[in-house]
C-alpha cells in the first residue's frame, strides 16, 4: 500500500512538470491520501488478528496432543488396573466359592433335608430356601404339583421342560413352575443349576408317568364310585327336601287359624285367610321344585368333572350359573354407593316436603297470614311445589339409576317424551287452564255457579277438570280449558256479606195502581222462604208498555244452593197475592190472545 501511495505521488509530479498545482486539486490529492491511510492500517490490524489467531490454535493444538497421549497412557494403566481387579474378584470368588463347598459339606453331615414325597414315594431332598419360602415349605410345594401333575388326565411328557430365569433354572408344566433351582441347591449337590435342574425333570417325568400307568384302572373303578356316590347323595337330598316340604305344608294347614287371618290394606281385604293359605302353600311348592332344579344342575358338574373327556362340560355349566351371579353380585358392590346417594337425595326431598305441608297446613287454616296470598291458594300451590320437587328429585337421581347411561334407556326415554308430547296437548292446555283458574279464584267448592250453559254445585277441582251437579243431580264434568275462555258466575262468593239478589218480572195493567203492584209483590218476597228479611226487597218498574207496565222484583237471599226452590215458592206467592187482591198478571202473548171478555182470576183462592 505504502508503494502504491509513493507511485501516485510520483504520477502526480511527472504530469503536472514544472507547472504548479491549483488549490483544489491539491486538496483532492489530500482527500485521496488520507482515505488510502485509513484503508492501510485498517488492513494491517486484520493481519495481526489473523497473525495471533493463528498461533493461538497452534498452541491449542499443541495442548490437545500432549492432553491425548496423556490419556493414551492413562487409559493403559486403567485396562492393567482393571485386569487385574477382574483377577482379584475371580481369585476372591473361587476362594468364597471352595469356602461354601467347605461350609456346605459341614452343613450336610449335620442338616437333614426336607424329603420331596408325593403318596409318600421319596424322589429328591430340598435343603435350603428360595427367598422367603423356607426349605420345608418348597419341598411340601413341589410334592402338591407333582400330584397335580399325576392327577392330570390330559398329561403331555414334551410340556414338561427345563427353562433358565433371572438368577433360577425352573422346571415347567405349560404354565406351571413345579420347581425352581438356585445356586444354593446346585452347591448342595456339588454341581451346576442345569445338570441339578435337567436331573430333577427326568425324576419327576419318570416318576409320574409310572404312578398314572399304574394308577389308571384304580382311577377309572373309583370315578365310577364316586359317580354312584354322587347319585346316591343326590336322591338322599331330594328325599329330605320333599319331606321338609311336605312338613312345612303340615304345619301351615295345622296352624292355619292362629297365623293365617288375612291381609288387610286398610279396610280392603287383599288377601282373606283361606286365600293367604293357599298361596303360601304354592310358594312353598314352587321354592320345592327350584331347589330340586338346582341340585340337579349342580350335581351335574360334580359328575361331569370326575371324568377328562366331560371335565370341560362341568366348566361349562358352572359357568352358566357362577358368571351370572358373579356379575349380578359386583354389579350389586359397584352400584351400593349410588344407592346410599339415592337415600340421601330422597331422605332430603321427603323432609322438605313434610316442612312444606306443615307451612301450607298454617296458612290454610288460618294460622299463619302472608300478605298478597289468600288461603285457599295453599294447598293448589303445595300440590305444584310438590310437583316441581319430585321431578328436580328425579332429575338428580336418574343419573345414578343403573343403565340410565346406556343408549337403550335413553332411546326409550326420548320415545316417551315423543309419544306424551304429542298426545297430551289438550291435557296440557287443561292443566295450564288448571293452575290459572286456581289463582284466578272464580270459584271454590260448594260454591253456586253457572258456567255457560250449565248451572250447579261445584263438587270437584282439579288441574284439568271441575265437576258440577246440577239441580238434578246430574254430575256434569267441564275441562278447565272451556271454562278459562268462557264466562262464570258465582252465585256463592257474595251471598253471605252483600246478598244474593233474586229478581222476577210480571206485567200489569195501567189500571192497576203501581203503588198497590209494588205492596203486593214485597209482602209475596217477604212471605217465601229462603228470602233474607234483613234486607228489604224492593221493585223496579222497568218499562211502560202499550197495554202494561213491567215490574221487576228483587229479594235477597243468602242460600244460593236453593235457588230454584226460592224462585219456584217466589212465584207462587206472587200469584196468590194477585189473585187474593183481584189483580190479574198480564203477559204479552197472553194479552195478544184475548178477546177482552171474561177475567183470569180463578174463581177459589186460598
Amino acid at each position: 500500500m505504502k508503494i502504491l501511495l509513493a507511485s501516485l505521488l510520483f504520477l502526480f509530479a511527472v504530469s503536472g512538470n514544472t507547472q504548479e498545482l491549483d488549490t483544489t486539486q491539491l486538496d483532492s490529492l489530500d482527500r485521496v491520501f488520507k482515505r488510502l491511510t485509513q484503508k492501510l492500517e485498517a488492513y494491517e490490524r486484520l493481519l495481526l488478528k489473523n497473525d495471533q489467531k493463528r498461533k493461538q490454535d497452534s498452541f491449542a493444538r499443541v495442548d490437545l496432543m500432549k492432553r491425548m497421549q496423556q490419556l493414551q497412557e492413562n487409559d493403559k494403566m486403567t485396562q492393567a488396573s482393571l485386569k487385574n481387579q477382574i483377577k482379584e474378584i475371580e481369585r476372591m470368588d473361587s476362594l468364597r466359592n471352595i469356602e461354601q463347598r467347605n461350609r456346605i459339606l459341614k452343613l450336610r453331615s449335620t442338616t437333614n433335608g426336607h424329603l420331596v414325597a408325593p403318596f409318600k414315594d421319596s424322589l429328591f431332598y430340598i435343603y435350603t430356601k428360595l427367598g422367603p419360602v423356607k426349605a420345608e415349605d418348597r419341598a411340601a410345594n413341589v410334592q402338591e404339583k407333582i400330584e397335580i401333575l399325576i392327577r392330570d388326565d390330559f398329561f403331555l411328557k414334551d410340556s414338561l421342560i427345563v427353562e433358565e430365569h433371572e438368577g433360577t433354572v425352573d422346571i415347567m408344566y405349560q404354565n406351571l413352575i413345579v420347581t425352581s433351582i438356585s445356586d444354593w441347591d446346585a452347591l448342595w449337590m456339588n454341581t451346576s443349576k442345569e445338570e441339578l435342574a435337567e436331573k430333577y425333570r427326568t425324576q419327576i417325568f419318570e416318576f409320574v408317568e409310572n404312578k398314572r400307568n399304574s394308577s389308571t384302572i384304580v382311577n377309572f373303578l373309583a370315578r365310577i364310585g364316586l359317580v354312584l356316590l354322587v347319585i346316591g347323595g343326590l336322591f338322599l337330598i331330594l328325599y329330605f327336601v320333599t319331606r321338609l316340604n311336605n312338613g312345612v305344608k303340615g304345619w301351615m294347614y295345622t296352624h292355619r287359624k292362629k297365623y293365617f287371618t288375612g291381609i288387610k290394606i286398610g279396610t280392603y281385604e287383599f288377601l282373606p285367610p283361606a286365600r293367604q293359605l293357599d298361596v303360601c302353600i304354592r310358594g312353598t311348592t314352587m321354592i320345592k321344585w327350584a331347589l330340586y332344579a338346582l341340585i340337579i344342575y349342580l350335581s351335574l358338574p360334580a359328575i361331569f368333572g370326575l371324568f377328562p373327556f366331560t371335565k370341560s362340560w362341568a366348566n361349562t355349566l358352572l359357568g352358566w350359573i357362577l358368571s351370572p351371579a358373579k356379575q349380578v353380585w359386583w354389579s350389586f358392590w359397584n352400584y351400593f354407593p349410588n344407592v346410599f346417594t339415592i337415600a340421601v337425595i330422597y331422605l332430603i326431598t321427603r323432609y322438605s316436603i313434610k316442612f312444606l305441608r306443615f307451612i301450607t297446613s298454617e296458612v290454610d287454616v288460618g294460622n299463619l297470614s302472608i300478605t298478597g296470598f289468600h288461603s285457599d291458594w295453599a294447598m293448589p300451590t303445595f300440590k305444584i311445589v310438590r310437583f316441581l320437587i319430585y321431578a328436580f328429585m328425579f332429575v338428580a337421581i336418574f343419573p345414578y339409576l343403573p343403565g340410565s347411561d346406556s343408549d337403550i334407556f335413553k332411546g326409550v326415554s326420548v320415545f316417551l317424551g315423543i309419544l306424551f308430547s304429542l298426545g297430551s296437548s289438550s291435557a296440557i292446555a287443561n292443566a295450564v287452564a288448571g293452575l290459572v283458574i286456581t289463582y284466578m279464584r272464580p270459584f271454590r267448592l260448594k260454591d253456586r255457579v253457572k258456567i255457560g250453559d250449565i248451572s250447579g254445585e261445584v263438587i270437584e277441582k282439579s288441574l284439568l277438570v271441575t265437576r258440577i251437579r246440577t239441580t238434578k243431580n246430574e254430575d256434569i264434568t267441564v275441562p278447565n280449558s272451556s271454562i278459562l275462555t268462557g264466562h262464570t258466575i258465582n252465585y256463592t262468593s257474595s251471598s253471605k256479606e252483600l246478598g244474593l239478589i233474586l229478581n222476577t218480572s210480571v206485567t200489569i195493567g195501567y189500571d192497576i195502581p203501581w203503588r198497590k203492584v209494588h205492596e203486593l209483590l214485597i209482602e209475596a218476597a217477604i212471605s217465601t222462604d229462603g228470602v233474607n228479611v234483613s234486607k228489604e226487597p224492593f221493585v223496579l218498574q222497568t218499562s211502560l208498555d202499550d197495554w202494561y207496565v213491567a215490574y221487576q222484583l228483587n229479594a235477597f237471599t243468602d242460600m244460593p244452593e236453593k235457588i230454584p226452590l226460592i224462585y219456584s215458592n217466589l212465584h207462587a206467592n206472587i200469584q196468590d197475592k194477585f189473585n187474593n187482591a183481584n189483580i190479574e198478571i198480564i203477559s204479552p202473548h197472553y194479552r195478544a190472545m184475548r178477546d177482552g171478555n171474561g177475567s183470569t182470576i180463578p174463581r177459589h183462592t186460598k
